[in-house]
């Protein structure tokens, strides 16, 4: 499995621990940026290069740290076929994954520790999809293209 992994300046440091936990526990893993810290940096440009590559890449996983998260959500949300979930603990992953077959996850840098973003890592990462009728309609209507007055 193959799993992208994106940040800011505010998650970059974040990123440097993960990226080697993910590896040692036996996952592909493509580093989308940024690359070096760069104080201000958006936090557009890493969470865009995560989304398309989950959408390219069937199967994949995306994981991007911001400060708060939100921003890296809403951006990766944009994306049609993209289900970003925002999660602070290993339960509210399981059931990102279960629930919503979320593929990319959201964390904060400021609210998480290493530690803490490893093991909400390693819960989104091993847990499946619940592939119900009604999980699957809910899914399905995410991506439905309706202009709301």
């Amino acid at each position: 499995m193959t799993v992208f992994v994106g940040a800011d300046y505010r998650g970059f440091e974040r990123k440097k621990s993960l990226l080697p936990f993910l590896t040692e526990k036996g996952y592909s893993v493509s580093d989308k940026g940024a690359y070096e810290y760069t104080e201000g940096d958006d936090f557009n440009d890493p969470a865009v290069a995560v989304a398309k590559e989950v959408r390219e890449n069937p199967g994949s996983f995306g994981i991007l740290i911001c400060d708060s998260a939100h921003g890296v959500t809403a951006q990766a949300n944009r994306f049609k076929g993209i289900r970003a979930a925002h999660c602070s603990s290993a339960e509210s992953a399981k059931l990102a994954r279960e629930h919503d077959d979320a593929n990319v996850l959201c964390l904060s840098a400021h609210f998480l520790s290493d530690g803490e973003i490893q093991e909400i890592a390693t819960t989104f990462l091993g847990t499946d999809f619940l592939n119900l009728e009604r999980r699957v309609r809910r899914i399905n209507r995410l991506d439905e293209r309706e202009d709301y007055d």
